[in-house]
């Protein structure tokens, strides 16, 4: 034991001995100076640059030998001589394998660079300063890969004096920064605080590499405050490829922090790869294997970071300036998960993009409740099943969406949907099977009107101030509005619409509402309409039409009570009003509006047997017929004039068998109060009624409504007695006056002459 020891140690002597007396040797026959034009000459026969070492040349001993410089610039062939350099550093250390510099070779064991500086610009015809340097390493081609081989590999034989091999055991750039000025982007762009650090680094062989700096990116090639900025750490194993030009970095890890302004939060996102694969001579860039996590905060998206994962697949042409994402996957929390793949295409001038889209079926509700974006609905299970899937294309200012499909909450919408992302431009053509709008709209917490039933949502719409304003007119003035739907069924105010079509077109503020089309309740709806936003306030047009509805079912559908009328209403009109709020454009609506019912019924009531009981009883009889629940009226019809929100008739007519009813009233939209006066008279068909003395024909038997709409329908009309007995006692008299006047006639025969006319005259007056 004590032999192999005393055998170790003299060998560490010796080695030691060897180690001291080859320093004195290099420092005493070997001048570092004597390697500046060598160095100068190696940069400039291989990259074309033109390397100035300012500084001399030292030796250094501890912890390696090596040759230091305090301050280098490298200037491209064509820089004119005041131009900034291409690159330039403050120092540079460079550490060199003590064994083959004996053999006189320059093998690198170490390259240290302090304080690099950069500059790389690309000029207004897209072509970037450092081509040049590119297309000179790859004109050089075998020359520069046997002048970088490894020592290993041994000397250069073609080579005179000191022959230089690559063999980097550490390489380390600090605090380094590189400025990119794009002048056909308009767009600056500089990497601060550059630390590079790699080991073992090799042109033949993957070595480990590790990167930190900062980005700031400008609007604009002068000096101003960032737009962006962002922390960047990046760790792979890199495969540098200088002959061919194919760089590859394996197992790639990049992480960042970016704030995209002053005081912004930061956001987080780490990129995972397989493989970045960049091949400058084939302009190709390839990225494989990747997933992209994402750590977001800001205010609309709650307090915690929201986390996102992207998994994806890259490809770029950068000589075309195209790139393809493939096998994308996008997932996040409450069931995210969006697939396909996208194209772009000019991604240096005018990037556009295309590609395929598909969204699994999740519930949107707690996405918007994060972004602050929740609209009150009155269904709470509404938005909770949606589903798209879709071609994509666009660019950086609007979308299209070819080919939609989209399930939302078991109905199926497919179409076509696009816009520009500003809100200036909104596209759509769609179709769908049925949509129940009932469930978004906002809840109405208003109770149901005594007396009477009310459609959903009519209550708030005759409030008294009607609420906020009802479209947004800013927006709505500077939209482009192309949109058409069709449904085959649409469930709006607790109704049921079926085969809806509906279709929109707007630009410089004025939208018209071209069709719409419906059937319901057996009937159909159309109209058309318009939408002046360029005015304030706002001017609103609207055509309605109504053909053949069972109104019966209409009122039946809006109550468990039956309903009080029936019969085919058909109706039309122009009306006319301004503002933004329910308020307003009740105030201001104008117009006129014409209607008529066929073959109807009044139910629960027998206009026929209330008057045929009463002239029965004028006449001490009583009638002698069953009668029928109801009253059925061959027509109603009327014409309302509306001015400044009061609709007023004066022609409305009932018509019943032997019956003809007769009025005029008014509707104040704004108070809700409604007046009506009807007279009802028996027509020469009266014995379709009952029978009738004839003298009873045409005497009209008045009729009053008035009340309050959302009132008790039950206490709205009556007979206005008053009016009533003032009409009897007209027809009483005149009976009288006749029977008196017969009865002298009779008497005095036509001995009577003027005597008997005179007598008649006066009595009539007493009557009266």
């Amino acid at each position: 034991m004590k032999r192999i020891l005393r055998t170790l140690l003299a060998a560490i002597g010796v080695l030691g001995l060897v180690l001291v007396g080859a320093v004195v040797f290099i420092t005493t026959f070997f001048d570092p100076e004597d390697l500046k034009p060598r160095l100068v000459d190696v940069v400039r026969e291989h990259s074309g640059l033109e390397l100035e070492l300012d500084g001399p040349l030292t030796w250094s001993f501890y912890p390696r030998l090596g040759v230091g410089v305090e301050s280098a610039e490298a200037r491209l062939p064509t820089q004119p001589p005041e131009a900034a350099p291409f690159a330039a550093f403050d120092h540079a250390e460079v550490s060199l394998a003590f064994a083959p510099l004996l053999r006189g070779e320059i093998a690198i064991d170490g390259l240290t660079l302090d304080g690099l500086n950069l500059h790389l610009e690309r000029d207004a015809e897209g072509r970037g300063n450092w081509q040049t340097l590119i297309e000179r390493l790859r004109s050089r081609g075998e020359e520069a890969e046997a002048v970088l081989a490894p020592a290993s590999a041994g000397p250069n034989p073609d080579a005179g004096g000191l022959a230089v091999a690559l063999n980097i055991a550490s390489v380390e750039i600090r605090d380094g920064r590189i400025d990119y000025r794009d002048a056909r982007a308009g767009r600056a762009l500089t990497l601060e605080g550059v630390d590079i650090t790699g080991n073992n680094v090799n042109p033949d062989r993957p070595f480990p590499l590790s990167a930190s700096l900062e980005v700031a990116l400008r609007d604009g090639l002068e000096a101003g405050t960032p737009r962006v900025i962002s922390q960047l750490g990046l760790e792979a194993r890199v495969d540098l490829g200088l002959a061919e030009g194919r760089h590859v970095f394996n197992k790639l890890t990049l992480e960042s922090s970016t704030r995209l302004g002053d005081g912004e939060p930061a956001q987080e996102a780490r990129l995972d790869a397989e493989a970045l694969v960049v091949d400058l001579a084939g302009e190709h860039l390839a990225l494989n294997g990747s997933r992209l996590e994402a750590s977001l905060l800001h205010p609309r998206l709650g307090e915690k970071r929201l986390p996102l994962s992207l998994a994806f697949r890259l490809e770029a042409d950068l000589a075309a300036r195209t790139a393809r994402l493939h096998e994308l996957a996008l997932t996040g929390p409450d069931g995210l998960e969006l697939t396909g793949n996208l194209a772009f295409h000019d991604l240096a001038a005018s990037p556009r993009y295309e590609g395929q889209l598909q969204l699994a079926e999740m519930s949107l509700r707690p996405w918007l409740i994060r972004l602050d974006a929740m609209p009150a609905m009155a269904d709470n299970a509404s938005l909770k099943r949606v589903a798209l899937t879709s071609p994509i294309s666009g660019d950086l200012e609007a979308v299209s969406l070819d080919g939609l499909t989209l399930s939302l909450d078991g109905s199926t919408l497919s179409g076509q949907l696009g816009g520009r992302f500003d809100g200036t431009r909104l596209e759509a053509d769609l179709q769908g099977d049925r949509l129940d709008l009932d469930g978004y709209l906002p809840p109405d917490d208003r109770p149901m009107a005594a007396g009477g039933p009310s459609l959903p949502g009519v209550g708030r719409a005759f409030a008294e101030d009607g609420g906020g304003e009802l479209v947004p007119a800013g927006w709505l003035a500077d939209l482009s509005l192309d949109a058409e739907l069709r449904l085959g069924e649409l469930g709006l105010m607790g109704q049921t619409f079926g085969d809806v079509s509906l279709r929109l077109v707007g630009r410089d503020g004025r939208h018209r509402l071209e069709a719409f089309e419906s059937g319901f309740h057996d009937g159909r709806l159309t109209a058309t309409g318009e939408l002046d936003a360029r005015e304030t306030p706002l001017r609103w047009r609207l055509t309605p039409r109504v053909e053949a509805l069972r109104l019966g079912a209409l009122l039946d559908s809006l109550s468990d009570d039956p309903p009080a009328l029936a019969g085919r209403l058909n109706a039309d009109g122009e009306l006319e009003t301004r503002g933004n709020r329910l308020a307003e454009l009740k105030r201001g609506l104008n117009g006129r509006l014409t209607a008529r019912m066929d073959e109807g019924r009044i139910v629960g009531t027998n206009v026929s047997r209330e008057l045929c009981t009463s002239v029965a009883r004028l006449e001490g009889e009583q009638t002698r017929r069953d009668w029928a629940a109801d009253t059925r009226f061959r027509r109603a019809e009327a014409s309302f004039v509306i001015r400044d929100g009061v609709a007023e008739t004066d022609d409305l007519t009932v018509t019943l068998p032997g019956i003809a009813l007769g009025g005029e009233g008014r509707l104040d939209l704004t108070s809700q109060r409604f007046a009506l006066g009807a007279d009802a008279r028996f027509t020469e068909s009266v014995d379709a009624a009952c029978e009738v003395n004839p003298r009873l024909v045409d005497v009209p038997f008045p009729v009053h409504c008035d009340g309050e709409l959302g009132g008790d329908s039950a206490e709205w009309c009556r007979f206005d007695r008053e009016a009533f007995r003032a009409t009897l006692g007209d027809l009483l008299r005149r009976e009288a006056t006749r029977r008196v006047g017969e009865e002298l006639q009779e008497r005095l025969g036509d001995e009577a002459g003027e005597a008997g006319e005179e007598l008649r005259d006066a009595l009539e007056g007493l009557f009266q």
